[in-house]
């Protein structure tokens, strides 16, 4: 199944893969520092809304803002 959707929208405990994230250049580094890049695999540890996501990406734990995860284009599995 190659469904695409924003990262935000994934419920919690749900996992999916990088597929791109979107936006300007700035932004686009600093996701990919945090290892936002595609085929990467991501969890969604809590989201509630409205406030920030905390995302599990390679043994990280990171809180983003619900903007800057509608920007993160991810396959859920």
């Amino acid at each position: 199944m190659n469904l695409r959707v924003p990262l935000a929208f994934l419920s919690e405990n749900k996992q999916a893969t990088v597929v791109e994230v979107v936006g300007g250049r700035d932004l686009v580094r600093r996701l990919y520092e945090l290892g936002f890049t595609p085929g990467t695999k991501v969890r969604v540890i809590s989201s509630s809304s409205p406030g920030p996501v905390l995302v599990d990406v390679k043994g990280a734990r990171i809180a983003l803002g619900r903007g800057v995860t509608m920007k993160i284009i991810v396959n859920p599995e």
